[in-house]
């Protein structure tokens, strides 16, 4: 059976980057490396481009590994937001086309994103009718170019109000001119020995960028009090016309997906809930936890019976990004406002890279009113069984619906419960109404944490109903069912 995987960026790319999806494909195409029935094979598209701009062609970049060049689509996603070269550009389309006539054919084609090339290419289906199509939604791409549902970097989105929303999304757009000539500039910097890895990329050209594009965040206001302290909920004032490519785009998806694909994998049932709420055919979708070698953790932990330490005091543990969507703006409330004599029985533990000066500035002056505070600047996965040995609760305080957070994951696959917001789809690794709370409520956070801290409940509450985490060889062998299903 052979199968191409798609994503907007190569699994094995040298800037690891891709999050959590790239961390899964890795694990997943490694797993099927001793399958003799499966022959995988990885396209990606979006940011390979040359300097002096030409039509969109594919090639190979390693043993069964490929890239468009030149796709009109940029990736990720909200480097070109609401391109309408999201949908189509025959061009790109053209390239796929091309692509698939000459490796192919393909028993199975699974997208593991669309960013990257236009949505349309799904209707070349009519051209390989035994080929297999599925999708897997890690994101929101095909429903909202923001790709997650956080209105204008600050507040989470529940009505796109008929895309007026999205309209005012995102207070600084990238250019599109200048994102291609950056990874135009990457590529000419890689051929000439001066890529990922060198002193030049790593401490020159890539803070470089980052330090400009910083700046002009700064001028648009990015970084303002509501990213802080994000604001209540609300349905964003709509133009007196909202934009009709924005509909149209949602539509168009939707439509492409529905006529063209035969199964939509979501990554949790929370997924499957929204997706079919933005217009995916229920019968097209299915929830499909996504297989960890994190998994193996859970044979070499044990439950621990009781929460607190002898002393009365609980290690908390939070891993990831210092961003408001991911709710570390918000923790820093709900802990800042904590009532003393439960906020100093508490040790935390932040694994997340530097934040701005503000940031650590909060982190500093949060250290006094804890038993300790204890910050990573980031962290790797070879390292995560130090960090997190003795690690009672792990914290996923999100605020928007992320669909099912990597550090969750780890966290729960090495038996730490997990303290969550009722957003997204952490909460269902342990389906514990008693460790879940409103998400940006720091009442409700506090009843929960005061509720461990009081002895009231203990980790036999969560474990109860707790899923056990998916290995690599029980994921491929869902996989295999749905690609050899009968169409």
């Amino acid at each position: 059976m052979k199968i191409l995987f798609y994503n907007w960026v190569d699994y094995q790319d040298r800037q690891r980057r891709g999050g959590g999806v790239s961390v899964y494909l890795q694990s997943l195409i490694a797993a099927m490396g001793s399958n003799t029935r499966l022959e995988p094979v990885f396209l990606t598209s979006g940011l390979a481009h040359d300097l002096r701009p030409g039509a969109p062609r594919w090639q190979e970049i390693g043993k069964h590994r490929y890239e468009i060049v030149n796709a009109r689509p940029i990736a990720p996603a909200h480097a070109q937001f609401g391109s309408d070269e999201q949908l189509s550009h025959p061009p790109t389309e053209a390239a796929f086309a091309d692509f698939i006539a000459r490796t192919g054919p393909y028993d199975v084609i699974h997208f593991h994103n669309l960013e990257g090339l236009p949505a349309s290419v799904l209707a070349q289906r009519a051209h390989w009718p035994q080929t297999r199509l599925l999708l897997s939604l890690h994101n929101y791409y095909p429903f909202r170019p923001q790709v997650n549902l956080w209105q204008n970097e600050a507040r989470h989105c529940e009505d796109f109000a008929r895309g007026a929303a999205c309209a005012t999304c995102l207070p600084l757009r990238a250019n599109a001119g200048a994102v291609r000539m950056s990874y135009a500039l990457e590529r000419r910097f890689e051929r000439l020995g001066l890529g990922p890895g060198t002193a030049f990329f790593d401490r020159g050209f890539r803070p470089a960028l980052r330090l400009g594009w910083n700046g002009l965040r700064g001028l648009a206001g990015w970084r303002r009090k509501a990213a802080v302290n994000p604001a209540p909920a609300t349905t964003p004032a709509a133009p007196a016309s909202p934009p009709p490519a924005l509909v149209h785009r949602r539509e168009r998806m939707a439509a492409l997906i529905n006529a063209h694909c035969d199964t939509v994998l979501c990554v949790s049932d929370r997924v499957r809930k929204l997706a079919a709420a933005h217009g995916i055919r229920e019968t097209l979708l299915e929830t499909c936890y996504i297989g960890t070698a994190q998994a193996a953790k859970w044979q070499q932990t044990t439950a621990r019976e009781v929460f607190l330490a002898a002393d009365g005091t609980l290690r908390l543990a939070y891993l990831g990004y210092m961003r408001a969507d991911k709710g570390f703006f918000f923790l820093l409330d709900a802990l800042e406002a904590l009532p003393p004599e439960l906020a100093r029985r508490l040790h935390l533990t932040v694994a997340a890279r530097r934040g701005d000066a503000t940031a650590m500035a909060r982190l500093t002056a949060l250290t006094p009113r804890l038993a300790s505070l204890r910050h990573l600047d980031g962290y790797s996965h070879d390292g995560l069984d130090a960090l997190l040995a003795g690690v009672d609760l792990g914290l996923v305080p999100v605020l928007w619906e992320d669909n099912l957070p990597q550090v969750a994951i780890e966290m729960h696959a090495r038996h730490i419960p997990l303290l969550c917001s009722d957003r997204g789809g952490a909460r269902e690794l342990g389906n514990c109404p008693a460790l879940t709370f409103r998400a940006g409520d720091r009442a409700d956070f506090a009843r929960a944490l005061g509720a461990v801290l009081h002895g009231q409940t203990r980790p036999a509450d969560y474990w109860h109903a707790a899923r056990a985490p998916t290995d690599m060889a029980a994921h491929l062998r869902q996989l295999e069912t749905l690609y050899s299903a009968q169409q």
